[in-house]
């Protein structure tokens, strides 16, 4: 199979797979118009096969697209551009998930390309992620949209101004990483509590889940939330002021500083 390539992606991994996956079961792309590149041959045609699209000799050969979408760790970032650097497509849209590679990192390897700094999460790899993105200079108001369509093949997405990308990244990027040693730790509760594992985890992902879906639905602050379900001298509110005399607070808004600060750190890193 071979042709034009309207999209390529850059990376084949969990991201960069499941972003193909979405935009191919929602129609948003024709498989045939699209390539993938992966340093690791047996993932990349796997996917390729799987998806209809067409599997990329190597990066060189995704410069000819109309979009260009880096679905790469950041420190691979360098080596990107030296492969890319001048050999794009004169109109080509880079689209860049690469935590805290700053829309002008992206303009200044990329001059005259229009480009946009996204970022999305891993629920995205079942359809029910969040994507911030933020365009460059360059970039026409019709390309974020098209943009937007496409991230929103897997989920949510929101317009933000990129100064607060590495704050998005820390908490929504970040977050379900976040999220995923809570829910060990209350299932390690559970079972500390009396309970076999299995129903402990049920217990807590339902819970997570329940928890969540009543916070978008009803709209509520989670103050609120928390005042329904203490009741003087009950269960929940002991629960509450063993995690309070813990400081979980702090330590969750120092973890997502944290993370943010990373954020910064990976975009400072020098550039060939």
């Amino acid at each position: 199979m071979s042709g034009p390539v309207k999209l390529a992606v850059i990376g084949g991994g969990a991201m960069g797979s499941a972003l193909l996956r979405g935009m191919v079961s929602k129609q948003m792309i024709t498989p045939a118009e699209v390539g993938v590149s992966d340093p690791d041959q047996q993932k990349r045609d796997a996917l390729a096969y799987e998806l209809g699209i067409q599997p990329l000799v190597d990066n060189r050969a995704a410069a000819t697209a109309e979009m260009l979408l880096l679905a790469v760790k950041p420190q691979i970032f360098p080596q990107i551009i030296e492969q890319l650097q001048g050999h794009l497509h004169p109109h080509c849209l880079v689209i860049s998930i690469m935590a805290g590679i700053s829309v002008a990192a992206l303009e200044q390897a990329f001059p005259h390309q229009p480009v946009v700094r996204t970022m999305p999460n891993t629920p995205a790899l079942v359809g029910a992620g969040i994507t911030a993105l933020s365009a460059g200079q360059l970039t026409t108001p019709e390309q974020v949209e098209q943009v937007r369509r496409l991230f929103e093949s897997v989920g949510t997405v929101v317009t933000v101004p990129e100064a607060w990308l590495d704050a998005v990244t820390a908490v929504s990027g970040s977050g379900p990483g976040y999220l995923a040693v809570i829910t060990e730790a209350m299932i390690d509760g559970g079972v500390y509590a009396g309970l076999p594992r299995p129903i402990a985890t049920q217990l807590v992902v339902q819970t997570l889940l329940g928890t969540a879906t009543l916070l978008d639905q009803q709209q509520l602050h989670p103050a609120q939330l928390k005042d329904q379900v203490t009741s003087p001298a009950g269960t929940t509110i002991a629960g509450i002021s063993t995690l309070e005399r813990g400081g979980i607070r702090g330590l969750i808004m120092d973890a997502i500083a944290a993370a943010r600060d990373q954020a910064r750190q990976l975009g400072q890193r020098p550039q060939p």
